[in-house]
């Protein structure tokens, strides 16, 4: 079976694979994120994801490889991660009652060839009270995340509802990426499933 390198640390993504049972290995990749022109959110995240996976790729020769990069953008501004905890407040702040997008850029790459897309979902915010905001950031959850906070985590309590992808919040769009991995001939869906003894 082709090997699956997972060009990323974040243990969420690894999670999400783990989940559908899609088998890989990670190969961080050494890349700078910093991007100078200015890019429409969407092609931000794909330029990103892109240039993970090509960094990984490079030395992995016959293996595909799955890059991945998530953004929070609200008024058209993207949130990265906060910088201290008087950040996650003000970025908390700033979402609370109101709705921002999701947007998580997904590349797949192998020996040259190149494929990526990006997923989008809105999250929609509770009107938060200032003790809801202290009280989320004093559990430390929002400090390496983007926009201060992980749905899959404690931060559900404050979500009141979201249009589209959830895993695209948690960090990899699954239905996506496996489309996509099945483009470079990964059989995903073999194997089957054992069946129960009753």
């Amino acid at each position: 079976m082709m090997q699956i390198v997972l060009a990323s640390t974040s243990p969420r993504r690894q999670e999400l694979l783990r989940q559908v049972g899609i088998p890989f290995v990670i190969d961080a990749p050494d890349v700078d994120e910093h991007v100078l022109e200015p890019l429409p959110p969407g092609r931000l995240v794909e330029q990103l994801a892109l240039r993970k996976a090509r960094a990984v790729a490079r030395r992995r020769p016959g293996s595909i490889v799955l890059g991945a990069d998530t953004i929070v953008v609200v008024d058209g501004e993207v949130l990265g991660k906060p910088a201290d905890r008087a950040d996650a407040v003000a970025m908390l702040e700033r979402l609370s009652g109101r709705s921002h997008q999701v947007l998580t850029g997904v590349a797949v790459v192998r020996d040259g060839r190149e494929l990526v897309a990006h997923e989008e979902t809105v999250v929609r915010f509770a009107s938060l009270t200032r003790e809801q905001v202290e009280w989320y950031v004093a559990t430390g959850e929002p400090m390496d995340k983007a926009g201060a906070y992980g749905i899959q985590g404690r931060a559900a309590a404050l979500i009141s509802g979201i249009s589209g992808d959830y895993y695209n919040v948690v960090g990899l769009p699954l239905y996506r990426t496996v489309q996509m991995l099945s483009q470079f001939g990964h059989p995903i869906f073999t194997g089957g499933a054992r069946r129960r003894e009753t």
